[in-house]
């Protein structure tokens, strides 16, 4: 999620020591701020799935997975097709 000031709330929280040190580490490695890093964690927490059982996480996932593997497989047919009449042009 890319925020925009405009769209952003401020709010002040209280973290351990230890909550900190994980997100400075999230942020440095994803080359961002503090604040970038607990939005991106708070984006990716689902409350709706939060008390869902292992067994229906697990199908989740499964069914995810299987609509990216779909999803990639058409992106590179598509690609394929292109940079074969590319090299018919070229």
């Amino acid at each position: 999620m890319q925020a925009t000031r405009a769209n952003l709330v401020r709010k002040q929280v209280m973290l351990s020591v230890d909550n900190v040190h994980k997100l400075e580490r999230m942020a440095v490695a994803r080359g961002s701020s503090v604040a970038e890093a607990i939005r991106v964690a708070v984006d990716a927490y689902n409350p709706d799935t939060a008390d869902m059982e292992e067994t229906e996480l697990i199908e989740l996932v499964s069914v995810r997975l299987k609509e990216t593997i779909a999803d990639t497989a058409r992106t590179r047919k598509r690609l394929n097709k292109t940079l074969n009449r590319l090299e018919a042009k070229g």
